[in-house]
């Protein structure tokens, strides 16, 4: 699909759509990234003990982008603030709960029949981080070319005024066991994925849907789910340049005895 601008010139819509996804994606990460900093240290602490070359580099970075962002804000048509819904009773988050539990459910035995095995490579890279066990139990699946479905219900997620996420533009998702990638295993994708199996088997799966679905009713974003967050935040930590070694089962656990989830 290909639009318009008034110099004649024609832009294809949907390799657009598809890079702003992209980018919202990583836009998302830095922003859990950043909670994580709020969350741990102050402002001062920040300015007074932070490198000073790495604040002034993100603080020019956040400022450019919202200089960005803000003027395509600017030149978007005006339109009315959506009412703020109703918020859903015990049934409907209930109902949500089991929603989300009989997916990853059926979705693992949809994908586990055509999963393969970590390699051996792939496990050395994980296994400072997550027990041989766990590793061996894992199966993937490459999708390369196609796309995870979003599941039915995310029309009555949305017709309740919440948007779910976005699971086609995802790197990966985690069916307890089974991950799937929409296009290829990356580690950092695959790190975030193998957190999400270890939050699975420590907490159960209904106990996983029920922290998941709370959360993002009362966040209304997935990203700031501390389920999700956790995640991300140990992935980034999985990347940097002098990764720390960490047990990511001992900091799930850390995490389900201080009620953080």
């Amino acid at each position: 699909m290909y639009s318009s601008e008034k110099s004649g010139d024609f832009v294809p819509t949907q390799q657009l759509n598809f890079e702003l996804q992209q980018a919202q994606l990583e836009l998302l990460s830095a922003h859990c990234a950043t909670h994580q900093l709020r969350l741990h240290y102050s402002t001062g602490d920040l300015a007074r003990f932070g490198r000073r070359d790495i604040l002034r580099k993100s603080a020019e970075a956040a400022s450019a982008l919202n200089d960005f962002y803000s003027a395509i804000e600017k030149e978007l048509p005006p339109s009315a603030p959506a009412p703020a819904p109703p918020a859903p009773g015990p049934e409907q988050i209930d109902q949500a709960i089991g929603w989300l539990a009989e997916y990853l459910q059926a979705q693992r035995d949809h994908y586990a029949p055509i999963s393969g095995a970590l390699s051996d490579e792939t496990k050395s890279l994980m296994w400072p981080y997550f027990s041989p066990a766990l590793l061996d139990q894992i199966r993937i699946v490459e999708l390369q070319g196609a796309r995870i479905a979003s599941p039915d219900f995310f029309a009555q997620v949305r017709a309740q005024g919440f948007e779910p996420p976005q699971i086609s533009h995802m790197d990966s998702v985690t069916f307890l066991d089974v991950v799937v990638f929409n296009e290829q295993l990356t580690e950092r994708a695959l790190f975030h994925a193998l957190v999400h199996s270890v939050q699975v088997q420590i907490l159960g799966l209904r106990r996983y849907a029920e922290l998941w679905v709370h959360s993002f009713i009362k966040n209304r974003t997935h990203f700031t789910v501390p389920l999700e967050v956790h995640a991300f935040s140990m992935a980034s930590k999985f990347q940097r340049p002098s990764a720390e070694r960490f047990s990511v089962e001992d900091q799930v656990l850390r995490w389900v005895l201080d009620g953080r989830y």
